[in-house]
C-alpha cells in the first residue's frame, strides 16, 4: 500500500508539471504566438499579398487564436514561414507553438510522432491537374509520364499509394516548396500537379492561360486536415477544439464578424450570454478570459466568413462538405454549457 501510495504521488506530480509546462501557459507568458505560416504561398490557405501581409484560412485561424489568447493578433502574433517537412521539428523545439498548415491526421503522424490533433476544420480531396496537352483524360494516361509533388506531406504518400494500387508507372519528382512545386509544373519540368483540391482550383483559375490546363476528375485520396499540437497538452488541445466549434457556433447563430456587438449588446439567450462572455464561465475552463469567442468573432468572423473571405470570394470555390450538418456538409458546433 506504502508504495503504491508514493507511485500515485509520483504521477500526480508529474502530472501537474506537465500541467504546468503546457504550451498554454508558455504562449500567455511570452505574449506573443508563434504559428506556422509557410514557406511560399498556398493559395486560400497561406499566402502573401503585393503589400507582403500573410493571408489565407489557416493565417486567418492563426489570428482568430491570437485573439482569443490575448483579445486581438495585433503585436501577439508572429506567422513562422516553414516548409512542409519542417513542421514537427518546429513545433517539438518550440520554434512554433501549434502548426496551423492544412496538415492531414494520419495514423503515422498520429503514433510515431507523438503530436496531437484537434477536430477537422477542413475536409478536401486530391487531385492531378495536367497540361491540356499532354491529352490526359485520367490519372492513368500519365503512366510513363512524371507527376510533381511537396516533400514531406501526405499529399506524396497518397500519390504514391494511388500510383501503386492503379499499377502506374509514373515519375514522382519531389519538390521542397509549394512555390517550387508549381514552378516546376508550370516550366514543364512535370506532365501533372498534384495538391489539395481548393489550391489546386486557385492554382489553375490563377495561371497565365487556365485553359491550357486540366483537372482530371480522379478522387486520389480524401483527408481532414487538423490544427496540431504536441501530444501530452490537453489544455492547449483544448483551446484548439473549441476555438474550432466556436467559429462553427457563430455560424450556426447567425453571429458575425460586424454584427458580434449588437448580439453581445441584447445576446437573446442565456447560452449565448455565457458564449460572448457576458456571463461567466467560458472562458475559465480553458485558462482564458470570459470574452475570449467575442474577441475571436470580433477579429476573423464565423467559420463562414473565414471560408468566404479566404477560398469562396476569390476562387469561385464552394463549400461542399465543409458546410455545416444543416447545410448539408460535415461540421457542427459543440454544446456551449
Amino acid at each position: 500500500m506504502k508504495y503504491l501510495t508514493l507511485a500515485a504521488l509520483a504521477l500526480g506530480l508529474a502530472a501537474g508539471t506537465a500541467q504546468a509546462q503546457s504550451r498554454l501557459d508558455t504562449t500567455l507568458e511570452r505574449g506573443k504566438l508563434l504559428c506556422s505560416g509557410h514557406n511560399g504561398s498556398f493559395l486560400g490557405f497561406a499566402e502573401v499579398d503585393d503589400q507582403g501581409n500573410w493571408q489565407g484560412m489557416d493565417i486567418d485561424l492563426c489570428r482568430g487564436l491570437a485573439a482569443s489568447l490575448f483579445g486581438s493578433s495585433e503585436g501577439t502574433l508572429e506567422i513562422v514561414p516553414i516548409s512542409w517537412a519542417q513542421r514537427w521539428p518546429a513545433l517539438q523545439s518550440g520554434d512554433i507553438d501549434v502548426v496551423i498548415k492544412l496538415s492531414g491526421w494520419t495514423q503515422s503522424r498520429d503514433t510515431e510522432l507523438n503530436l496531437s490533433y484537434s477536430l477537422p476544420y477542413f475536409v478536401g480531396a486530391f487531385h492531378v491537374m495536367a497540361h491540356a496537352d499532354v491529352g490526359a483524360e485520367s490519372v492513368a494516361d500519365l503512366d510513363g509520364g512524371s507527376i510533381c509533388v511537396s516533400a514531406g506531406t501526405s499529399t506524396e504518400r497518397v500519390l504514391a499509394s494511388y500510383l501503386e494500387g492503379n499499377d502506374i508507372e509514373a515519375e514522382v519528382v519531389v519538390f521542397e516548396s509549394g512555390d517550387e512545386v508549381k514552378t516546376a509544373y508550370f516550366n514543364q519540368r512535370c506532365d501533372g500537379l498534384i495538391l489539395f483540391a481548393p489550391p489546386l482550383a486557385a492554382t489553375r483559375a490563377t495561371a497565365e492561360n487556365p485553359e491550357a490546363h486540366i483537372i482530371l476528375p480522379d478522387v486520389l485520396g480524401l483527408e481532414p486536415e487538423s490544427i496540431i499540437v504536441p501530444e501530452g497538452d490537453p489544455k492547449w488541445l483544448d483551446v484548439m477544439n473549441w476555438m474550432l466549434s466556436s467559429l462553427w457556433f457563430a455560424e450556426i447563430n447567425g453571429i458575425t464578424q460586424a454584427n458580434v456587438d449588437e448580439i453581445r449588446a441584447n445576446p437573446g439567450s442565456a447560452q449565448i450570454e455565457k458564449f460572448l462572455g457576458v456571463t461567466p464561465g467560458y472562458g475559465e475552463r480553458l485558462g482564458l478570459s470570459d470574452d475570449w469567442a467575442y474577441n475571436l468573432i470580433k477579429e476573423v468572423g464565423n467559420y463562414g466568413e473565414i471560408f468566404d473571405r479566404n477560398i469562396a470570394d476569390p476562387y469561385a470555390l464552394p463549400r461542399g462538405m465543409n458546410e455545416l450538418y444543416t447545410n448539408g456538409g460535415v461540421f457542427y458546433p459543440l454544446t456551449v454549457d
